[in-house]
C-alpha cells in the first residue's frame, strides 16, 4: 500500500528524518508526520560558533534555534540528533561567501549550504540511518510524474524557495519530501498552534545564519581585513570621480554609500575587483541583456529548453522570460524581459510552465554579465 509519501510501507513503518532548524516551518513538519503514524527523527545541525550572535539578529541554526528544536522534539515525542558540522559548514559556506565576496560577487550562500551540509551530507546521513525519506520544511512543491519527482514553486509564490533549491541533484529530490508546498504560511501558523508548538508565534529568520544584522562587511573583516583596501570610483567612460573605501562595502545596483555629490543618483553598476574599482553610473545603466553561467545544474530532460523558459535571477525577482543555450556545463541566456543590477555569484534558476505549475528545471551560478553601458 502506498502511503501519504508515495512510498510502499504501512506509515508505521517508514522511517523518515526530518531537518530540524528549530523554526515554526520545520517544527510543523515534524508534527505533521508524527500525527501521521511516521516513525520520525529529527536531526538539526550546528552550523557555527553564535557565542557572539546579535541578540537582535534572527538567524537560523542558532544555540537558541537548536534548543527550540530539541523542546518540539521531547513534545513530540520522537528521537533527536544535533549533527556539528562547524567545520564542514566554515570550509564549504564561510570560506566560499567570502572569497566570492572580496572577488566583486554577490553570494548567495543558503544554496550553498544547501548544496552541500544540508543536502549533502545530511542526505548522507539519512541514508545511514536507513530512512526511507528525508522531509524538510521548505516551500516547494514535489510532484511524482512519469516515474521520478519533480520540482515546482510553491502555492504560496511570496515564500516559494524554489530559487534556493535549484542545486538539488534528482537522486536527491527522489528521496526528499516537502509537505509544506501545497499550503499557505499563515496555515503552518495555524496548524503550529494546534500542535501546541512552543513556536507556533516564532518569528521568521531573516538574515544570513553566520551574518549579524546583515553586517556582510563584519564578516569579511573577521577573515579577510586585507580585503578593505581603498580604491577608485569610476564613471561608465573609466574617468576616475572619487574613491571607495574597499569593494566589499558595494554591491551591484546599490545606491547608498556611493557619497558624491552628482545632479542625479548614481548607482554600483559593475565592480571591477582585479583593479580595485568600483563603477557607477545612472539607473537606466543597469539594465543587463545578457548574462553567463557556470556549474549548472540541470533537472530533466534537456529538450525542455526548447519550449519557452523562464528565469529567476533573484530569490525575491519576478520571473522573466528568456532564451536560454546549454553547452556542457555552462550556459548563455539573453534576457527578453528587462531587468537590472544583475551581478555574478547570484543564481540564475530555470523553469517552465506546464499544466501543473512553474516547473524548476534547475540553474546555474552567474559567470559574467553583458553591459552595453560600459566601456572596455
Amino acid at each position: 500500500m502506498i502511503n501519504s509519501l508515495g512510498i510502499n510501507k504501512p506509515k508505521k513503518d517508514t522511517k523518515i528524518v526530518v531537518a530540524m532548524s528549530g523554526g515554526v516551518d520545520s517544527s510543523v513538519v515534524a508534527g505533521l508526520m508524527k500525527e501521521e503514524g511516521y516513525d520520525v527523527t529529527g536531526i538539526t545541525l550546528k552550523l557555527y560558533d553564535d557565542s557572539k550572535k546579535s541578540k537582535e539578529g534572527r538567524q537560523c541554526c542558532a544555540g537558541q534555534d537548536i534548543m527550540d528544536a530539541k523542546r518540539v522534539s521531547e513534545q513530540l515525542n520522537i528521537n533527536h540528533q544535533i549533527l556539528f558540522y562547524q567545520k564542514k559548514f566554515k570550509n564549504e559556506v564561510i570560506d566560499s561567501f567570502i572569497d566570492s565576496y572580496t572577488a566583486g560577487e554577490t553570494p548567495i550562500p543558503c544554496v550553498q549550504c544547501n548544496q552541500t551540509v544540508k543536502f549533502r551530507d545530511l542526505f548522507k546521513f539519512a541514508k545511514n540511518l536507513k530512512a526511507d525519506a528525508l522531509i524538510t520544511g521548505h516551500y516547494v512543491t514535489r510532484i511524482q510524474k512519469n516515474g521520478s519527482a519533480n520540482m515546482y514553486r510553491a502555492k504560496d509564490t511570496n515564500r516559494d524557495q524554489s530559487y534556493f533549491l535549484f542545486s538539488t541533484s534528482q537522486e536527491q529530490l527522489d528521496y526528499l519530501r516537502f509537505p509544506l508546498g501545497e499550503i499557505e504560511k499563515s496555515e503552518t501558523r495555524s496548524i503550529a498552534k494546534k500542535l501546541n508548538l512552543n513556536v507556533a508565534e516564532k518569528p521568521d529568520s531573516q538574515d544570513i545564519c553566520f551574518v549579524p544584522n546583515g553586517d556582510y562587511a563584519s564578516v569579511i573583516r573577521k577573515f579577510k581585513p586585507e580585503s578593505f583596501k581603498p580604491g577608485k570610483i569610476l564613471n561608465l567612460n573609466r574617468k576616475e570621480i572619487g574613491k571607495h573605501d574597499g569593494i566589499i562595502n558595494y554591491t551591484i545596483g546599490q545606491r547608498k554609500g556611493i557619497k558624491l555629490a552628482h545632479e542625479e543618483p548614481l548607482y554600483v553598476v559593475n565592480i571591477d575587483a582585479s583593479n580595485n574599482s568600483i563603477i557607477v553610473g545612472p539607473k537606466e545603466s543597469l539594465v543587463i541583456k545578457k548574462i553567463k553561467l557556470r556549474n549548472l545544474n540541470i533537472l530533466g530532460s534537456i529538450k525542455n529548453f526548447e519550449n519557452k523558459t523562464k528565469i529567476k535571477v533573484r530569490s525575491t525577482g519576478k520571473l522573466l522570460d528568456a532564451k536560454v543555450k546549454i553547452q556542457n556545463n555552462f550556459a548563455e541566456v539573453e534576457i527578453l524581459d528587462q531587468e537590472t543590477g544583475i551581478s555574478p555569484g547570484q543564481a540564475c534558476v530555470f523553469y517552465t510552465e506546464d499544466e501543473i505549475g512553474d516547473k524548476v528545471l534547475g540553474g546555474g551560478w552567474i559567470h559574467s554579465t553583458l553591459n552595453e553601458n560600459l566601456s572596455p
